[in-house]
């Protein structure tokens, strides 16, 4: 019988795991996050009691109409765009046209002992040398998020993140451990700690 990969039964093993390295106190609660397909909730827990302090979601009456604002600099993307296809078509237009009927010739291989000089001695090759790849500068989690900032849900998880960091506030919590819930902090998961960064909560 073929195995098949439970995405969810791993992801509980992650977060057992990871569980198994801290948890929440009541100096410092452990704000928990599970998320759906459709909808992202948040917690803030203290473990030692088990009492959950805070809790907020995207189901909360003050999210059910949240629309996210249309992003800004859309219409300078469409330009540079199509100016990229008018560029490419100009190259195209400007290479060698080849005929139906005949093939390009192909050059003739080098000798099996490499390119032979003067008197019939074999010649030293040229390396090319191909240019190294560079690296670009590595992007902080805001600047990660800013392209799928204006998706919906992204955008909702993270008036959720601050939703939930202004209800800890109100119980006098301003330190707490992140509980990603077995989750990658990537998309919505990363949204909600950065929203939760912006007001103040600390992890």
């Amino acid at each position: 019988m073929i195995k098949r990969f439970n995405a969810n039964n791993a992801r509980l093993r992650r977060h057992q795991r990871m569980r198994s390295h801290f948890e929440g106190t009541p100096a410092r609660p452990r704000l928990n996050v599970f998320r759906s397909g459709h909808h992202i909730y948040a917690q803030i827990i203290d473990d030692t009691t088990g009492i959950t302090l805070a809790a907020a979601s995207s189901l909360d009456e003050s999210l059910r109409d949240f629309k996210p604002a249309a992003p800004a600099q859309e219409q300078p993307s469409r330009a540079a765009s199509s100016a990229e296809k008018a560029e490419t078509v100009a190259v195209a237009a400007e290479a060698p046209a080849v005929s139906k009927g005949k093939a390009p010739k192909a050059q003739k291989a080098p000798a099996k002992g490499g390119p032979v000089g003067k008197g019939g001695k074999p010649g030293t090759q040229v390396k090319t040398l191909l240019p190294q790849a560079v690296r670009g500068e590595k992007k902080t989690p805001v600047e990660a998020l800013a392209p799928i900032a204006h998706n919906r849900k992204v955008a909702t998880a993270r008036e959720v993140g601050k939703l939930i960091a202004q209800r800890a506030k109100e119980k006098d919590v301003s330190r707490v451990v992140f509980d990603r819930g077995g989750y990658a902090y990537h998309g919505r998961v990363a949204a909600l700690a950065e929203g939760a960064r912006e007001v103040g909560l600390e992890f």
